[in-house]
């Protein structure tokens, strides 16, 4: 992928090893692009979890009008579609006030899922709110260094930073 760094620390001892970080070691993805204000739900492209232990889904919010209920769930399938998806147990819930949510993040982190193939599912009830993104960080790779994926146009390591 153009514009990714390959990066070598120096150990105590002085041999020269290559880091572990998070972009070898995570794959991170757009997986649902912005949303205007609205009440319906938002639901992210589906992952396959195959090779990675875990995965963090964020949802980046805009602007939340007051008394909108927010809750960022996560299902799962055997099968890589819509129709069989199931929602875990868990999620993130936030109510608003007139400007606690707006520019905020729901969070909701899933260790070891059941079934190969995940979703978020974002949903906005009782009053609008507008959605930046979601964004799917898979972790504990079992293959590294981990290929970026397309929504990645670039990335970078910078270790021991000099300024510019």
């Amino acid at each position: 992928l153009a514009g990714r760094a390959s990066v070598h620390l120096h150990k105590p001892d002085g041999e020269i090893t290559m880091a572990n970080h998070l972009l070898k070691d995570t794959k991170i993805t757009r997986v649902a692009n912005s949303a205007a204000a609205a009440q319906t739900a938002v639901n992210s492209s589906i992952l396959d979890m195959a090779g990675y232990d875990g995965v963090v889904f964020v949802a980046a919010l805009g602007d939340v009008t007051d008394t909108c209920v927010l809750t960022l769930k996560v299902e799962q399938d055997e099968l890589n579609g819509a129709g069989g998806m199931a929602a875990l147990t868990g999620n993130a819930t936030f109510t608003a006030n007139a400007t606690s949510a707006d520019n905020g993040l729901l969070v909701v982190d899933v260790i070891r899922p059941a079934k190969r193939y995940v979703r978020a599912a974002l949903t906005r009830t009782t009053a609008n709110a507008v959605v930046d993104g979601i964004f799917a960080i898979q972790y504990k790779a079992s293959t590294k260094p981990v290929t970026a994926d397309s929504s990645v146009l670039a990335s970078a390591t910078i270790v021991d930073a000099a300024e510019a």
